[in-house]
């Protein structure tokens, strides 16, 4: 009977770790259903960003990229943006791809404007800043160096 149980004991700690885990799953994920709305803001460059990044406002997690598409009539990347219910942006605000450091994952920041109106469900982002490749950061700074020097060294 003893063996009975300390079995029962452990299967009651068993189902109660995994209803704990189960209950710290449902309350950080986005499936309790709080409300969230659609904006889409257009970009010439999107690098790095993918379905699912981050999508803030003064650092503040508000909401992920929904879906990334490109616009056939103007060949930009058009960024779908879902946003929680209670973050209202701006009709001037300014979406900027940004990066957790130089090696970390893209995000989107928004930079809210100070207009009274609010994007509807379904507006644009009119201004943007598309992500900055370190490569050609890299590729400017060594092409504007030899320029540089080929002004400082004499003519023969």
């Amino acid at each position: 009977m003893r063996v009975n149980v300390i079995e029962v004991i452990v299967g009651a700690l068993v189902l109660l770790v995994t209803g704990l885990f189960l209950m710290f799953a449902y309350k950080t994920s986005q499936w309790h259903g709080s409300g969230s709305y659609v904006i889409y803001a257009n970009f010439d460059r999107i690098d790095g960003l993918s379905i699912g990044s981050d999508v803030r406002v003064s650092g503040v997690k508000v909401g992920n990229i929904a879906a990334i598409e490109l616009n056939p009539k103007n060949f930009m990347a058009q960024v779908s943006i879902s946003l929680d219910e209670v973050v209202k942006v701006p009709k001037d605000s300014i979406a900027e791809i940004a990066g957790d450091g130089l090696l970390g994952p893209k995000y989107l920041s928004i930079s809210p404007g100070n207009d009274e109106e609010n994007l509807p469900s379904n507006g644009i982002i009119g201004r943007t800043q598309s992500a900055v490749s370190l490569e050609s950061l890299i590729g400017k700074f060594l092409f504007n160096k030899d320029k540089d020097d080929e002004k400082k060294t004499p003519a023969k």
